[in-house]
């Protein structure tokens, strides 16, 4: 074992409980009662799940709490654009692989187990189960001191939804595994981000009246992200064995429902009725919330069904391990003022999508931050073509006005009338420079929001929509020829928005693989005729 391995001891009283540094417990200041007697020893920690929306928290607040950083990861490119990346050491693995883990498990203290499924397949059960044991034999191989594995509250002697029984049954192995575990269990997690956050959130934003499912009168003890990272980062200091679940949350407990209405009520949205609706099965209620949310039928069918049942802290022993957070638990409304004002200034550091890659519809590209916390609709396509990136480039930035958008002229023409009606722009404003574009610029119904010459355009939809839409072209070298991607985006305003992006979906099945095509074929045309192209000079 390292010369860092936890004390042996019995575990402090809860008059020194220990907690990671604070402002009340910095050098010069007075702290706790008892705490300035606990060493605050620096441990080799390895983090599981760390591209997820917990672990990609948590990681950077070990580094700033002292400790020494390695991180499990299957996909490393997936912490390329993370502003702590060159301050851990990054293990690439597989939790399947005994042997990779074990060998990341030498000279480590502590192991945070953050991995879970949402139920992508009839077997995740069996596979989580599975993953859990494999990682607590190699900490028991290597010498670990202690697993810290976040998971749910969930009552007892009931019949448990897939999703929490396998988050229960994780918990326990690893409780019964030779090395020490400090089990936290977390309900309604609220944060910029949070899938639980953004189930809330969409909730009310498109609904005034809620006809919702049963479960919403069910009791839910909440927690702010700030505070499960607390316990987290504090489990790593905890001296002595452990080995104990513990229930943490903000010890505010109150009907889901109310949880919707408080929300509304921060957001300046009003007052919101939410009425129960006989959705009895937990799969029909799983497709309403994904139909009027962001969140993807894979994930919302999995949260809804662990909502079946009350969600509130049936023991406070963490307190007598880890002192409170300072001032007390961060109540439900302070919670959500937070969350939404990290989505205001776009501080969003991880979210529920960039960790689990649902589709292009729900997924935030780690290079589009600020699409973290809204809910996002794209038509992504990309294609390599045999002709030269300038000549494409050429096609890209004489788009619109007299050269037109390359697909289906009447549908686009149509559309632009409909905008014209409602007051719109329409199609007739054209472009000032029939060959160069510039930022600001109008193009047709679009403006110019960005432009990296030659290789990318961004243009911003000024036409009637209930919602924001761009659309992007952009085209690299790729071997002998060029990679072209094209991308529209769209980002709803409540229930029209979603239902506007449905409406036109039949259309966009048509209009856009047409557009790459003949932009691409335009550009292989002016190669084969090698005629002059304007703007050359």
């Amino acid at each position: 074992m390292p010369d860092t391995a936890l004390p042996s001891e019995p575990p402090p009283p809860a008059s020194s409980s220990v907690g990671p540094p604070s402002p009340e417990s910095q050098p010069g200041t007075p702290g706790p009662p008892g705490l300035e007697s606990q060493p605050r020893l620096s441990r080799n920690i390895l983090v599981t799940g760390a591209t997820g929306y917990i672990g990609g928290r948590l990681v950077p607040r070990l580094v700033a709490a002292g400790h020494r950083v390695k991180v499990f990861v299957r996909s490393p490119q997936k912490l390329g654009a993370v502003p702590w990346r060159e301050d851990v050491e990054i293990i690439r693995g597989d939790l399947d692989d005994a042997a990779a883990l074990e060998q990341a498990c030498q000279g480590i203290d502590v192991v945070y187990y953050l991995v879970h499924s949402m139920g992508g397949s009839s077997d995740f059960e069996k596979r989580e189960a599975a993953m859990a044991h494999t990682v607590a034999d190699a900490c028991g191989k290597a010498g670990v001191a202690r697993i810290v594995y976040l998971g749910g509250l969930h009552p007892q002697n009931v019949e448990l939804s897939p999703h929490m029984r396998s988050r229960a049954a994780v918990g326990q192995i690893l409780l019964e595994a030779k090395v020490d575990a400090m089990v936290l269990q977390a309900g309604v997690v609220i944060g910029s981000g949070s899938a639980s956050f953004e189930m809330i959130r969409h909730l009310a934003d498109v609904l005034p009246v809620m006809p919702a499912p049963r479960w919403v009168r069910n009791r839910i003890e909440p927690i702010a992200i700030r505070d499960v990272l607390y316990y987290l980062v504090a489990a790593a200091s905890v001296p002595g064995r452990v080995n104990k679940s513990f229930d943490i949350g903000s010890r505010e407990v109150m009907p889901y429902a109310q949880l919707m209405k408080i929300y509304a009520l921060e957001a300046g949205l009003g007052n919101r009725l939410v009425f129960p609706f006989p959705l009895p099965v937990p799969r029909l209620a799983g497709y309403w919330v994904a139909l009027v949310t962001p969140i993807p039928l894979s994930m919302s069918r999995p949260l809804v069904q662990s909502l079946q049942h009350d969600a509130v802290g049936g023991e406070r022993g963490i307190d007598d391990y880890i002192r409170q957070p300072p001032g007390g638990p961060t109540g439900f409304r302070s919670a959500v003022r937070l969350a939404l004002e990290k989505e205001k200034t776009g501080d969003v550091v991880t979210s529920w999508a960039g960790a689990g890659g649902f589709g292009p519809e729900a997924d935030p590209l780690p290079s589009d931050p600020d699409w973290a916390g809204h809910t996002v609709y794209t038509d992504d396509r990309s294609r390599h073509y045999e002709v030269d990136p300038a000549r494409m480039w050429k096609v890209i930035e004489g788009i619109g006005g007299r050269s037109g958008w390359y697909s289906l002229p009447l549908a686009w023409s149509i559309r632009g009338w409909m905008d014209k009606l409602v007051g719109g722009t329409g199609l007739t404003r054209g472009r000032r420079n029939p060959d160069r574009l510039s930022v600001g610029d109008s193009l047709d119904w679009w403006r110019v929001e960005k432009i990296d010459r030659g290789q990318l355009l961004l243009l911003r939809a000024e036409m009637r929509a209930p919602g924001r839409a761009w659309l992007e072209f952009s085209v690299q070298p790729d071997g002998t020829g060029s990679l072209y991607r094209q991308r529209a985006i769209f980002f709803p305003k409540g229930l029209s928005g979603r239902l506007y992006w449905l409406a036109v979906l039949p259309f966009h099945a048509f209009i856009f693989p047409a557009m790459s095509r003949n932009i691409a074929a335009e550009a292989q045309q002016r190669a084969r005729e090698r005629a002059p192209e304007r703007g050359d000079d």
